[in-house]
């Protein structure tokens, strides 16, 4: 560790996070710092001990404070591909300890440093395991970051408890592009997978993105595919998807309440399914929303990428990257001719369904991360299987296509 005294030690200012029941925690502020420093956001935490940067770049974690349960964050600095959005995307960032040394040949800068060029707050050297333990007894709540000791505990407290509630307020629109795009960028030398063990689309397939926040590379895994990706605004409506003749069209992940995200389920309850349709994460709350199924508020959420969750049709087991704060409710989705096609093994919830006739399927996590494992990454060739054949997702489509990917795992593939 080095001293205070270092040349790399980082400048001290004392900072404060006040949750809205009144718990304060005391620390030092990194990123942007000083007196003048105050954010508001809904206080959540990420099980994950790695991908900090990928964390951080979520547009799914706009109007949130995020706290890091790994005891050191920042240790292998920022790096220039490692991003899944231009910019970070949360409102401030929690940790024990912030590394005072970045090592990685890839990294170009420091989190703090990082942080301060686009005004993210942070906040260090508090006991995140008390502030994890907190969020899970009380749930998620509004807090404020603040860097100006003058100002009174309880009214930072008073003023987290006035700030707008997550349930009803859409994040989609502040995070969606103004303009359509089309998405060239592929996964190159970061594949997982080989060929053999990919479902590359025999001729090149037109997919059309509601982009409600998405990461990249979930794109990247679809233009890995022979997929040509058009990311949309995602309130674009049913005539002008149509108007582009799409093979496939995708529902991306992205923050907020999805009830509150009215354009895009309007526009999904006209045309989902009339092209092969597929969503992750919001874009699985949308599509049960636009059937007439109905979500909920979790008490703290799902973050981090050691998830697990149980594929129903295949009986296999997933460790699964998740980031969502809302869940659809099972009764109304089956109601609604949706049927659970997995389930989250820590408390049951829906993690993904399948319409009993139409070509739409979702999950609630996300296939595109690698946070070690790559075990869901066969969904994106489920999605490929229903663009090229037109019909509704088959207990055999999905045995077939997570079968292969297991295989690979192996070893049992040829590498490229």
């Amino acid at each position: 560790m080095l001293s205070s005294t270092s040349p790399f030690a980082p400048a001290q200012h004392p900072s404060r996070l006040v949750l809205a029941d009144g718990t304060v925690f005391c620390g030092v502020g990194f990123g942007a710092v000083g007196t003048s420093v105050l954010t508001l956001g809904e206080v959540v935490f990420n099980t994950a001990l790695t991908g900090y940067q990928e964390a951080l770049t979520d547009p799914s974690y706009c109007g949130q404070i995020l706290t890091f349960s790994a005891p050191q964050i920042g240790n292998y600095g920022i790096t220039r591909d490692d991003v899944e959005s231009v910019k970070p995307t949360v409102q401030g960032v929690v940790v024990r300890e912030l590394s005072r040394i970045w090592s990685n040949q890839r990294a170009v800068e420091g989190l703090s440093q990082w942080l301060a060029r686009y005004g993210v707050v942070g906040i260090q050297e508090i006991d995140t395991r008390a502030l994890v333990r907190r969020l899970r007894h009380a749930g998620s709540m509004n807090g404020v970051i603040c860097g100006d000791l003058s100002r009174d505990s309880s009214e930072l407290a008073r003023l987290a408890q006035s700030s707008v509630s997550m349930v009803g307020k859409d994040l989609a629109s502040s995070v969606s592009p103004r303009a359509g795009c089309q998405w060239e960028e592929s996964l190159g030398e970061w594949s997982p997978r080989t060929d053999e063990g990919m479902q590359i689309a025999r001729r090149t397939l037109k997919v059309v993105a509601l982009d409600c926040g998405a990461k990249r590379n979930i794109y990247r895994n679809l233009v890995a595919r022979n997929c040509e990706v058009h990311a949309m605004p995602h309130d674009t409506s049913a005539a002008a998807i149509r108007a582009m003749k799409p093979d496939g069209l995708f529902i991306s992940n992205g923050p907020g309440d999805p009830a509150a995200v009215t354009a895009t389920v309007k526009t999904l309850r006209e045309i989902a399914g009339e092209v092969p349709t597929f969503g992750i994460c919001l874009g699985h709350q949308l599509l049960a929303l636009a059937l007439g199924a109905t979500t909920y508020k979790l008490k703290f959420g799902h973050r981090g990428s050691n998830q697990p969750v149980r594929n129903l049709l295949s009986g296999r087991i997933e460790i699964t990257s998740q980031n969502h704060g809302f869940c659809v409710d099972e009764l109304s989705l089956r109601a609604a001719g949706g049927e659970p096609t997995h389930v989250h093994l820590n408390d049951g919830t829906i993690a993904g369904f399948r319409h009993a006739t139409k070509p739409i399927f979702s999950v609630q996590y996300h296939p595109e991360a690698s946070p070690g494992p790559h075990d869901s990454d066969y969904l994106f060739d489920c999605f490929v299987s229903l663009m090229e054949t037109g019909g509704a997702l088959t207990d055999a489509t999905m045995r077939t296509a997570q079968t292969r990917a297991a295989a690979l795992a192996r070893g049992e593939l040829a590498a490229r």
